[in-house]
């Protein structure tokens, strides 16, 4: 339903009807009606609605997807300065946070400390090999191979690799809004 694509992507953003509103030049009352399905907005309507949103017109009038394939070769791949490699293996699906990514770590590596995430988002750590160091805001905690770990996300985390040996990880997070801009990417 074109209302709730609407509106979907309004509350991913953070925004209200009115800063919609001021953004589109659209009404907060003919946005409220749209969201509802009350109203079907002409197409000048509906574009003036995605410049607010700042999406391409057609993201609204299309379906989303239910079904998204990526490829092992498709996977993002980002070699990191200090020497240690991300994959991000998720596809990007709008309107849904969820990150699933594979870290290697090189012997004696210390990729740095990681903002939080919003309140209410959740982080599961499983080490595939090797032994993995997090800082979780002030504690310390030892990740060997096989060991997970789930935490409530809104913490500082720090990543390390303090052993003789690579450590390969992955991190499946589920982002409960987008992070503000400028944080940075967790490992």
């Amino acid at each position: 339903m074109l209302g709730s694509r609407i509106q979907a992507e309004r509350t991913e953003r953070g925004l209200t009807l009115q800063t919609l509103a001021d953004r589109s030049g659209v009404s907060v009352s003919m946005l409220s009606s749209v969201e509802r399905g009350a109203k079907a907005p002409t197409i000048v309507v509906l574009d003036r609605i995605a410049d607010g949103l700042g999406v391409p017109l057609t993201r609204l009038l299309t379906e989303p997807q239910r079904m998204i394939l990526r490829r092992a070769a498709e996977q993002d791949v980002v070699d990191e300065p200090d020497g240690w490699q991300r994959t991000i293996l998720t596809p990007v699906v709008p309107g849904v946070n969820f990150e699933w990514i594979r870290s290697t770590l090189p012997p004696g590596c210390v990729p740095g400390v990681y903002p939080p995430y919003a309140a209410g988002s959740h982080e599961f750590i499983v080490v595939q090999s090797g032994t993995l160091t997090l800082t979780v805001d002030d504690e310390v905690v030892i990740l060997g191979e096989g060991d997970s770990l789930y935490l409530a996300a809104d913490v500082t985390l720090g990543y390390a690799n303090h052993s003789d040996s690579p450590c390969t990880y992955y991190v499946a997070a589920l982002v409960m809004r987008p992070r503000r801009p400028g944080l940075a990417t967790r490992s």
